[in-house]
């Protein structure tokens, strides 16, 4: 499969519409059916899609629309886990964290519902299957039953290597693991790595690891070591300095975070294609992608979906400049 040179992606969430939102808070107070409420997710995740697809963007995802916090939504549904109640992450933000209190157990698909229908609304021949991982989803849990933190990671990512073989034998050619937390504690990421390693072993998809908002130079002492094909990193929100440390990016792809997701202003076409010019003293054309730094969810949705189209008009620039050196398009990699 070929893809046009610097293929265009999203990192994960998407701003909800105020419909949905509407519609998630009469589900939690028990006035909406669950058929209707169902219905409502999905046609969300077509207004979303549609909405990727219109801005330009090569590889989408629905935003996860189905979806109302990133560890809550798996550990919602592995066996042995239990919530006892939201915490507080900052400000007036709260999550449901949950606790492992028994064996932890593979009882039904995590995320393959989802893909199918992506899969089945879409414009695209590539989408990107976001799934936290397991490292994080060990680090923003309790852990009452196993003796260790790594244990707890390791059981989690037999689980979801699991989920990824039944996603691959569904078709799935793009899977992105999320691990904002495996850099939080230096000495735990020998563990996030051997996890990860766990998740996607006998697995013949692309996977890209998207980590955000953290020390890179450590991550890059561990680039050879990942079974992944692909970094998803954030550029914008550093003002693209500070990247020295992908020298050690020899061989791998890189993800490039050309938006800032955290800053309403929208950037220019002509800003994003300096960026991706200036990353390109790193990392060759023919390894490089480009999308947000992270998840969009946190915009106002119209400023989320400017940022896209011209982060996408941008990308347009330079592929011209490109295509004056023959350099047009890119085969679809999906080993390591």
């Amino acid at each position: 499969m070929e893809l046009r040179i610097l293929p265009t992606s999203v990192i994960g969430s998407y701003p909800k519409p105020r419909w949905l939102l509407r519609a998630y808070n009469l589900y939690s107070l028990g006035r909406l059916p669950e058929e209707d409420f169902r219905e409502a997710v999905r046609d969300a995740s077509v207004a979303v899609l549609r909405e990727h697809e219109r801005a330009g963007i090569d590889i989408p995802w629905d935003g996860e629309m189905g979806r109302s916090e990133m560890t809550e939504h798996f550990t919602a549904k592995i066996k042995g886990f239990r919530f006892y109640g939201p915490v507080r992450v900052w400000g007036n933000a709260y999550f449901n964290k949950a606790a492992a209190v028994s064996k932890l157990e593979y009882s039904e698909p995590l995320v393959l519902d989802e893909f199918l229908w992506v899969k089945a609304n879409t414009t695209r021949g590539v989408v990107k299957v976001p799934v936290t991982g397991p490292y994080t989803i060990a680090e923003w849990s309790f852990n009452e039953y196993y003796p260790s933190k790594e244990e707890l990671a390791f059981e989690l990512a037999k689980i979801l290597n699991r989920e990824f073989k039944l996603l691959e034998k569904e078709g799935a050619n793009f899977i992105q693991l999320d691990e904002p937390a495996m850099l939080n504690h230096p000495d735990e990421v020998p563990i996030a790595v051997e996890a990860i390693n766990r998740a996607v072993k006998g697995v013949r998809v692309k996977f890209g690891l998207h980590v955000c908002y953290s020390n890179y130079h450590l991550l890059a002492d561990h680039f050879d070591e990942l079974k992944v094909s692909q970094f998803a990193l954030e550029f914008a929100n550093r003002n693209f300095r500070d990247m020295d440390f992908l020298k050690k990016l020899t061989h791998g792809e890189l993800g490039f975070g050309a938006v800032d997701v955290h800053n309403p202003r929208v950037e220019s076409p002509e800003e994003v294609a300096r960026a991706i010019r200036k990353v390109m003293n790193y990392v060759e054309p023919e390894r490089l992608y480009v999308n947000p730094d992270c998840g969009l969810k946190l915009l106002d949705r119209r400023i989320a979906y400017q940022k896209l189209v011209n982060m996408v008009r941008g990308v347009d620039i330079v592929r011209r400049e490109l295509a004056r050196e023959g350099k047009e398009t890119i085969p679809f990699r999906r080993s390591a």
